[in-house]
């Protein structure tokens, strides 16, 4: 008997499902609500309780969906949806319907390739939202202190004075929301005695703070998926890869832009605080400089490293040690 495939594609109100049955396609909509999908789920477990079934990750709108395949045994993969868009070459036209046939057809040819989802414990699933919330806050602060900066040119009267000023009271209020998320974080993370004490391994590292403890947790899921350090370093998109065809087209080995913008971002900064630090990174990146390496091509090398000890010491179960001894 064959595999079933089921793609679904996610969307605020509904969920599309197509499933693939022995070539036979079927269409469901239906709303994205708990019952809903436990009503079809039920049947399609009757027919096949391993089906494969695939999704993009977007981000809360998939929630109510994760909630209920807890309670079933289907093979179930969370895409990233530039690897689906990369893998369906040029295509025209695009709609709910069309989107999830295009997911069930990627990951029967595709699922030995990826991971199966796995059950995210409530406090990942919480520091999750939290963090997403901290981003947002983030973003909208960076926006009004550019506001300011742009309107200090140009306050030529008592109003645009005023409106700076209200500005900054805004972003004040930001700050104060933002530090009320991270206590948040915090609190949420020390529920988890395990989850709690990976947290503090890894920010033994040099460089690797709160934030960046905090976003390495979230994308293994709680140090429960991307153990595998290249696999992860690959994820954040720190791994340099060649360009090579035949002899017309050859060139320098470059990270790929496929990456998961938000850890490479936390990498990249935990990497600078790293060789601004006395310990074995900083003279590993003052060595590189010194031979005339590039010196973002190190720094990238930086953040590859920071992975792999990190990782090694959830491994390992223990705690990162300066060979640096200054004292």
């Amino acid at each position: 008997m064959k595999s079933i495939y089921v793609g679904i594609d996610i969307s605020k109100k509904t969920l599309d499902f197509c499933v693939q049955n022995q070539g036979d396609l079927d269409y469901f909509k239906i709303p994205n609500k708990v019952k809903s999908i436990q009503k079809l789920l039920k049947n399609l477990a009757k027919i096949d309780p391993n089906t494969y079934i695939a999704m993009e990750n977007t981000g809360y709108y998939n929630y109510n969906l994760y909630e209920v395949l807890e309670g079933f045994d289907f093979r179930v993969y969370v895409v990233d949806p530039k690897h689906i868009k990369r893998s369906i070459g040029l295509v025209r036209g695009k709609n709910d319907k069309v989107d999830a046939k295009r997911i069930a057809v990627f990951i029967e040819r595709n699922h030995q390739d990826f991971e199966p989802w796995k059950p995210a414990s409530e406090v990942v699933k919480t520091v999750k939202i939290l963090m997403s919330q901290r981003r947002s806050k983030i973003k909208q602060r960076k926006a009004l202190k550019q506001q300011v900066a742009d309107l200090k040119y140009v306050s030529f009267n008592k109003t645009t004075k005023r409106l700076i000023t209200i500005n900054e009271r805004a972003i004040k209020q930001l700050d104060k929301f933002i530090k009320e998320l991270e206590a948040l974080i915090r609190a949420e993370i020390k529920t988890d005695k395990e989850l709690s004490t990976q947290v503090k391994r890894i920010k033994t590292v040099p460089g690797i703070g709160d934030i960046t403890a905090w976003m390495i947790a979230v994308k293994t899921e709680g140090f429960q998926r991307l153990l595998d350090p290249r696999k992860l370093a690959c994820f954040a998109g720190v791994v340099p890869f060649e360009q090579q065809s035949g002899s017309s087209l050859k060139t320098k080995p470059r990270v790929s832009k496929i990456a998961d913008k938000k850890l490479k971002w936390v990498l990249q900064m935990a990497a600078m605080r790293a060789v601004r630090m006395q310990n074995q990174l900083k003279v590993y990146y003052d060595k590189k400089v010194k031979e005339g390496k590039n010196k973002m091509s190190v720094l990238n090398a930086v953040r590859n490293k920071l992975l792999h000890i990190a990782l090694a010491l959830i491994k390992n179960q223990t705690y990162y040690k300066n060979s640096l001894d200054l004292s």
